[in-house]
């Protein structure tokens, strides 16, 4: 499957997305003599085949669909998940304080359903590596199967295995738990850390937060951040612009910090 389509028009393989009014919208992998059933009639896969992008078509109804190439956040929307996936407007911030770029070395812990995994995938590059870290067989089974929607398999290594044991790689650009405890594996983070290396995770609740600035400072870790992220969007209408109904609010509190050299603080600082 191919997610970034190739040159000017849709092609038998592509991932697209059908967007319709009011900002609907499906992921569709094209294949021949296939159709899509919406509530606004069926899309015939045969028509959108040879389309340029960004081109309107009309279902059997005459409801129109405009083709587009999707968006990382429309496909982590649409993960599959047996777990909470986390927020885009999260990982977008995850990605800018940890300095997740093209090239960069990264482990998460807490793969789930892989969307934070579908996304460093994409930005590391084919220069970059993604290891990927899951305790639970069924989870990590999910989470390579939606990965493979994007076709970046050889960027991520799945790992089965409890970190408590520590990770086997070292020198890592950046570490992501995403772990109800992180707290409990702080010697693993510095020890698979390159100097200076970046740290981070998302906590539900502040007594957690407490335990692992604890923990933190007593690891020798700097430059500790903690934030949260509110996300509210606006009706795109020019006669009637006005904050939607729904905001995107508190979905868990992000923690950064560094790794810095030094020995082991024994109190909290």
């Amino acid at each position: 499957m191919n997610w970034i389509g190739n040159g000017d028009v849709t092609k038998e393989g592509d991932l697209v997305l059908l967007m319709g009014q009011r900002q609907n919208y499906h992921l569709v992998p094209l294949r021949k003599d296939a159709d899509l059933q919406t509530h606004r009639g069926i899309v015939y896969h045969n028509n959108l085949i040879g389309q340029r992008w960004g081109s309107k078509v009309v279902s059997h109804k005459g409801n129109p669909f405009y083709i587009f190439q999707p968006g990382i956040e429309e496909i982590i929307r649409n993960t599959k998940r047996n777990t909470q996936i986390m927020y885009a407007k999260d990982i977008g911030y995850i990605l800018l304080k940890m300095s997740i770029i093209n090239g960069a070395s990264v482990i998460e812990a807490g793969t789930g359903s892989g969307s934070l995994t579908q996304v460093i995938a994409a930005v590391v590059g084919n220069s970059g590596h993604l290891y990927s870290y899951e305790i639970r067989d069924e989870m990590q089974k999910l989470a390579k199967k939606n990965l493979s929607r994007i076709g970046f398999e050889d960027r991520v290594t799945f790992i089965n295995k409890d970190i408590e044991d520590g990770f086997e790689q070292e020198n890592i650009n950046a570490i992501f738990l995403d772990l109800p405890n992180p707290y409990d594996y702080i010697n693993q983070v510095k020890a698979a850390l390159m100097p200076g290396g970046f740290f981070g995770t998302l906590l539900p609740t502040t007594n957690q937060i407490v335990k692992l600035l604890v923990v933190l400072r007593r690891k020798y870790f700097a430059n500790i951040e903690v934030s949260e992220i509110m996300l509210r969007h606006y009706q795109p209408e020019a006669n009637k612009l006005r904050p939607t109904d729904r905001m995107v609010a508190h979905t868990g509190y992000l923690i950064f910090a560094r790794s810095a050299s030094g020995q082991e603080n024994k109190t909290s600082l």
